[in-house]
């Protein structure tokens, strides 16, 4: 996720939203998994560990169910990283909202940059509240 258009996007009204939860991978922070939690206006996200790709082998989980899990979300580029966020509300326009996640996302110019190039990637996203609005109250959604 590119971090500047994230953060804007988080200081912007999500009318219909009333919780949204998940995490995320930020491209200036390769290997750290983003925890996002929002109520109503109340938002935070913070750090919530590595992504498996970025954790030796020798020390993941040894249960067949964990490593179904790790081989599920792989990807041969980028490991497990992705972003999963799940959005409750009512009257939200998913389909804007889904296009506003998406417009966080690396474009293809970005992506070819790969990790090397990454940390460039103007923006920051501050482990702080930020201001999202909303309107109205029991759609889901999961970006990601």
């Amino acid at each position: 996720m590119h971090p500047a258009r994230f953060w804007a996007l988080i200081h912007e009204d999500w009318p219909g939203v009333f919780r949204s939860k998940g995490f995320f991978w930020l491209a200036t922070k390769h290997a750290v998994v983003e925890e996002w939690s929002q109520a109503g206006g109340a938002c935070n996200h913070q750090p919530a560990g590595l992504w498996w790709a970025d954790i030796p082998p020798a020390e993941w989980p040894t249960d067949t169910e964990a490593l179904e899990d790790i081989g599920r979300h792989w990807h041969d580029d980028i490991g497990d990283r992705r972003q999963e966020i799940v959005i409750i509300g009512r009257e939200m326009d998913e389909t804007v909202l889904a296009a506003r996640l998406d417009a966080c996302l690396l474009t293809d110019d970005e992506m070819a940059l790969g990790r090397e190039g990454w940390p460039g990637v103007p923006g920051s996203v501050p482990g702080v509240a930020c201001g999202i609005r909303h309107r109205g109250s029991a759609g889901r959604r999961r970006a990601g």
